[in-house]
Order: structure tokens, then sequence, then C-alpha cells
């Protein structure tokens, strides 16, 4: 009998609560976002990608801290700031931080899924926005905040569900997804 994507991820989120969605996908031989979809419902919400500059234009109201992801090439790249603010120009959505926040511009087009994660990782919660293009391919990841005691910002945790809610109600859910 053939397991499931579903069943596959399950078994091994059920043998390590912290493995990362990455490698989840490397072990399974899918993209990172075929595996956060395959996580189960109380792990994962996964939005249409029309909703970016929404989810960005919230984020930069969180105040406090978020720690912002970018995975490439084998590394990881961090930014541990207040989200930025931002505006549509020349094809892009511009990040304007301040000094020592991020800066950046965002292809929008290309974020077709958005996918609100909160689990398990090294014996705490995490809650992040990780958006994802076509093929399933993860562009970045926004981490809600944590305080000097490395406690979750118990506001942006409000604000990720209140969002979370917010935009899972407003999309239609494809099966096909």
């Amino acid at each position: 009998m053939t397991t499931t994507l579903n069943e596959q991820v399950n078994a091994l989120l059920a043998d390590n609560a912290s493995i990362l969605p990455a490698d989840i996908a490397k072990t399974l031989g899918v993209s990172e976002g075929e595996a956060v979809r395959a996580m189960p419902a109380e792990y994962q919400t996964w939005v249409d990608g029309q909703h970016a500059e929404t989810v960005f234009t919230q984020v930069a109201e969180w105040g406090g801290p978020v720690t912002a992801i970018v995975h490439s090439g084998g590394s990881i790249f961090e930014v541990k700031a207040p989200f930025p603010k931002g505006k549509i120009a020349y094809g892009y959505y511009n990040l304007m931080g301040k000094p020592g926040e991020m800066h950046g511009h965002l292809k929008l087009e290309r974020m077709t899924g958005i996918a609100f994660v909160s689990k398990p990782f090294r014996g705490k919660t995490t809650h992040y926005i990780g958006f994802f293009t076509e093929q399933g391919d993860s562009i970045f990841k926004i981490y809600v905040g944590r305080d000097d005691k490395r406690q979750l910002l118990e506001h942006q945790v409000e604000a990720f569900n209140q969002l979370k809610t917010q935009l899972a109600t407003s999309t239609p859910t494809d099966p096909e997804q």
C-alpha cells in the first residue's frame, strides 16, 4: 500500500516535531510548499498569494521586531527588526526600511501561495508566514518576534492569528491545492 504525502509528512513530524518544512521537503523529494501543505491542519493555513500586499501592510503595523528569513544556496539570511512599510512601484513591492531594517524589492506576482505556519521547534512554539512560488519554492518567511527572554511577543501572536483567520475566511479553499 502506498502512503500519501500527508501520511509521510505526519510520520516525520511524529518522529521529530521540530523538523523544518525545508528538511521535510528534502527528505521526501518535494517542494517546501508541498511539504507545508501536507502538514496537519493545526500546523498550517494556506491562503492565495493575492493577499501578499495585505500581509506586508499588516505585519508592518505589528510593532517590535520580527525575524525575516531567506534561504538561498544552502545559506540562511536573517533580519531581526520591525517589518518596514512598503509601496508598489516599478513592478515591485518596495520595502522602505529605516537604517538597520530590511530593504528590498518583492515581485508580488511570484508569490502564489502564503502559508501561516504554527509548529514546535526546539521545544518552543513558532509562528511564521511563508511566501511561496507557483512551483512551491520558498521566497522568504516572516517569523513572529521574541523578547529578550526568547518568549513570543504576545501582541504579534494575536495579530498573526487574526490575520490568518481574516484571510482564510476571505479565500475559498481550492481542493486541488
